[in-house]
């Protein structure tokens, strides 16, 4: 099994960079994603250039911060302050929303290409890029700037909360659609470290490339950076032959 572990969130504040840097020098991360309109976005992109080893993603917001572009039509997913409100799952994604989404999506990716970014893969703060109604969002963010990889949703769940039969054919659903209809790669598994160390390192034969997220420095995180920072992940359930970042993904 080939892994891929991936930091969240970097870009959204400067301790959280200086934790996921220091987890990248020390080889217990292998890729991460940044948030364009996070608050220390460049120094994020300024200290990424020093670790050629490591992939850098896009982190597709419309939950937190502000956004890059003041368009009217994004007002439903606004707070007070003009800024996101988390709430994206909570209204009607009309068809001049989804617009205003794919119009800031393209604007954090050109400021972290302008930033000196080579972005390897999308994926999304809180998930946000496999809600089933910005699935044309996502194609056009491909055939706008040609990237093909991007987080897949999660597959391995926790034992003690297994996901319904509904939610499964769902899911299967929409990576199909991704894989053939967008054209884009996945990993064939994905979840978090916390729950992969609950089920033993347990996935499924089939999963040749399972992708980790973590999130170093954020807030109620200390255990799961403590796992990070040990070997015993790796030896548990099935053995990782290798650790790899998405520009290895083929």
């Amino acid at each position: 099994m080939r892994v891929i572990v991936n930091a969240d969130d970097l870009g959204s504040g400067v301790a959280i960079n200086r934790e996921i840097f220091r987890l990248i020098a020390n080889g217990r991360i292998t890729s991460a994603t940044l948030l364009a309109n996070g608050s220390s976005s460049e120094d994020a992109a300024r200290q990424a250039k020093e670790f050629p080893q490591c992939s850098f993603g896009a982190h597709l917001n419309v939950s937190e911060f502000k956004p890059l572009v003041q368009d009217p039509d994004m007002q439903p997913l606004l707070n007070s302050r003009g800024e996101f409100a988390g709430n994206i799952r909570e209204v009607v994604i009309s068809s001049r929303l989804r617009k205003a989404i794919l119009q800031e999506w393209c604007a954090q990716v050109e400021k972290l290409l302008q930033l000196g970014i080579s972005v390897t893969h999308f994926d999304s703060h809180h998930h946000v890029h496999t809600i089933p109604a910005l699935f044309p969002v996502l194609r056009r963010l491909r055939c706008r700037f040609g990237i093909r990889k991007v987080r897949t949703t999660m597959n391995i769940y926790p034992t003690d909360a297994p996901a319904s039969a509904f939610l499964r054919a769902r899911k299967t659903l929409w990576k199909f659609g991704l894989r053939h209809v967008c054209r884009m790669r996945t990993t064939d598994g994905f979840t978090s470290l916390r729950i992969f160390c609950e089920r033993g390192g347990d996935c499924p034969a089939r999963y040749e490339t399972v992708e980790l997220m973590v999130h170093p420095g954020g807030r109620g995180f200390d255990e799961e950076t403590r796992l990070l920072e040990s070997e015993w992940w790796k030896s548990i359930g099935r053995p990782v032959d290798a650790m790899i970042n998405y520009g290895d993904l083929d």
